[in-house]
């Protein structure tokens, strides 16, 4: 299980985020510098004890709408090899661990292994900033039936979150909650299985 330090991390993980953030294709905003505010996620463990995970929302207020965005983030104690450069969101120095390379999860293998293993029942969601604490608000449909996410499955991960008033999922669809700037608690579906 991984285990949660509270100490610091410099740059922190959302002013890292804000830097990278406008560069994406995927970005809604402006193009300025966007004002973010942690609304929520969750972490999963990796088997091997080697890499941080953590899908993280953050929501940003400027504009006629807020926007919700997922960035999953792998953190590793080195550089990951054979990704593209756009894959790393920054360095950091973290009080425990040192330094720590953060990754777009999107371009991180444990990472995705990981979400698979979600998507497939395998995997048990961690609450974001408790330790060895499931979350039970992560809701996955359809795994326990073979939603399809075998161990090369795609996987489409929604990076700018829409809120839905249906529970129900599709079928190997990844549900989970955020809070937008002004309060409002909403769910929406932040992963699923691609179809072929």
């Amino acid at each position: 299980m991984a285990t949660i330090h509270r100490t610091t991390m410099t740059p922190g993980k959302l002013e890292l985020i804000t830097g990278w953030l406008p560069k994406q294709s995927w970005y809604a905003g402006s193009g300025e510098t966007p004002d973010l505010v942690k609304a929520g996620g969750f972490r999963l463990d990796d088997p091997e004890g080697e890499v941080g995970i953590e899908f993280m929302v953050v929501a940003e207020a400027a504009g006629q709408e807020p926007v919700a965005y997922l960035v999953p983030l792998g953190y590793r104690g080195a550089a990951l090899e054979g990704v593209p450069d756009e894959a790393l969101i920054g360095t950091s120095e973290h009080g425990v661990l040192g330094t720590r390379w953060i990754y777009d999860g999107a371009h991180d293998p444990v990472v995705l292994a990981q979400l698979r293993a979600l998507l497939r029942g395998e995997a048990k969601p961690q609450q974001q900033s408790v330790s060895d604490a499931p979350d039970p608000t992560v809701i996955v449909h359809g795994a326990d039936a073979g939603a399809g996410a075998d161990q090369g499955a795609d996987v489409r991960i929604n990076r700018v979150l829409r809120a839905s008033e249906a529970e129900q999922g599709s079928p190997g669809s990844l549900v989970a909650g955020w809070t937008w700037p002004d309060g409002t608690a909403v769910r929406g579906e932040l992963a699923a299985v691609a179809s072929r």
